[in-house]
């Protein structure tokens, strides 16, 4: 697979490298997202790359030492007992500017906690001749490596690269596929570009789902316990509150309940998979994320939702090749679950975009129970936007079916908006973010491909 996307990252981190002073430069992310790929295409035959593993300090100055020799023979006759012995035995060899990246470098600081002191000093007694990379999949390590104010190298980064998942459209440029076809995928593998490579190679999605995800053989079946790995000491608790979340428990009432235990012993859990970027909280239109108490938990990766939607629960058929109640749970469901996934596509497309002249803000759902003919009713809706001259708001739609009566949605839709606190007074405009072209069209939904180009 060709590599995608990744442009403005790649042009950033060469003008860093080669500038006239040696940097520390910080890559950072989840695994699997390519961030030595990344390096890789911008580093030359001059430059180190080291990537580190799981052995004790001593080896991983002698493996370090060998590599570089490469670059500078003889190099690795040397035994050196420290990493300043190291380090500036590079230094003293480096007769043009280079770069050398240390990656999977929370490896190397379990073992030698010194180490980002050693890198300190030698970026601050000004003579480093060489730039410095540190790359690691720990998103946790790596931040505070960054920003902890206690961390040796706190402000002496000259970039950060949080690197996150590849954008939608880049999926299809990559797989060759129709605009539906690219959201079904996307629903599936979400944007992690190594996902994108085993799927590519297995020629189609149900041979790929099989090989890689429902198989106990597939290499990406215990996926979402190497990525908790990384970041995580309670791996039982984080994975139970997944399953729990992907199963359909949104509110923390649910979720409580479901663990047998007080919402408040879930505060910091859930908390940590929110910044980890494994759980979004989802809260209503006009509503502000910091006082209102009406939150829904989502999984925020298409992947991991898949995985706990559909592996974790038929985890015992899978382990026994047992694929007919695993093809039945996904005939009869997997179609909602690309829905869900493309109310949060139309949601982002809406998102700071032009829609018909208009720009619009933050898209979000918005839920809640209004006077209707007299009577109370709940409500959701899938995509609300104000406009950014707050004189209009977007209501919108989204159905992932196969036809749908356009003018039957329109109608409903100017119906509650009639009943919408925040909708007096504002220009409406209604949108249907559909699969397939409607009958009775009124000339206001967005299919797919309409979608992927706001993007």
């Amino acid at each position: 697979m060709k590599f995608v996307d990744r442009i403005t990252e790649t042009e950033r981190l060469t003008r860093i490298l080669n500038g006239e002073s040696s940097s520390l430069v910080i890559i950072r992310g989840r695994r699997r997202l390519g961030k030595s790929t990344l390096i890789k295409r911008v580093l030359t035959e001059n430059d180190i790359y080291y990537e580190a593993d799981k052995t004790d300090a001593s080896n991983q100055r002698f493996l370090l030492a060998n590599v570089a020799s490469l670059v500078f023979p003889g190099l690795d006759a040397a035994n050196y007992p420290t990493w300043e012995a190291l380090l500036m035995a590079i230094n003293y060899r480096v007769e043009r500017k280079m770069t050398l990246c240390l990656d999977e470098f929370p490896y190397l600081a379990k073992v030698s906690p010194e180490l980002p002191s050693v890198i300190q000093k030698l970026l601050d007694n000004g003579n480093l001749k060489y730039n410095v990379i540190l790359c690691g999949s720990s998103q946790t390590m790596m931040y505070d490596l960054l920003y902890n104010e206690s961390s040796p190298l706190y402000g002496r980064a000259e970039s950060d690269f949080k690197l996150n998942a590849i954008r939608l459209p880049f999926l299809q440029k990559a797989l060759k596929l129709d605009a539906i076809e690219t959201i079904e995928e996307y629903a599936l593998w979400g944007g992690v570009p190594r996902y994108w490579v085993l799927r590519e190679r297995s020629g189609d999605k149900d041979k790929a789902l099989r090989e890689h995800v429902l198989s106990s053989q597939g290499i990406l079946f215990e996926e979402p316990h190497r990525l908790f790995n990384d970041d995580v000491n309670d791996i039982v608790k984080i994975s139970t509150l997944m399953s729990i979340i992907g199963k359909g428990a949104t509110r923390m009432k649910e979720i409580a309940a479901r663990c047998e235990e007080p919402a408040t012993n879930l505060s910091r859990p859930i908390g940590k998979l929110v910044d980890l970027g494994y759980i979004e909280r989802d809260t209503p239109f006009g509503e502000s994320s910091k006082t209102t108490k009406r939150s829904l938990y989502r999984i925020a990766d298409p992947f991991l939702s898949f995985h706990f939607r559909f592996v974790a629960p038929m985890r015992s058929f899978i382990e026994l090749e047992r694929y007919a109640p695993v093809d039945a749970v996904l005939k009869n469901q997997l179609s909602s679950h690309v829905g869900s996934w493309w109310e949060r596509i139309c949601r982002n497309a809406v998102t700071g975009n032009v829609i018909d002249g208009v720009m619009y803000g933050e898209a979000r759902r918005w839920w809640g129970s209004i006077l209707m003919d007299g009577k109370p009713q709940d409500i959701e809706l899938d995509v609300v936007a104000e406009s950014l001259d707050k004189k209009t708001i977007l209501l919108g739609e989204c159905k992932w079916t196969t036809i749908e009566n356009a003018r039957h949605l329109t109608d409903h839709l100017k119906n509650i908006a009639e009943h919408l606190p925040f909708a007096k007074d504002r220009t409406l405009v209604i949108k249907l973010f559909l699969k397939n072209p409607p009958q009775e069209p009124q000339g206001n939904h967005l299919l797919a491909e309409d979608v992927i180009k706001l993007y």
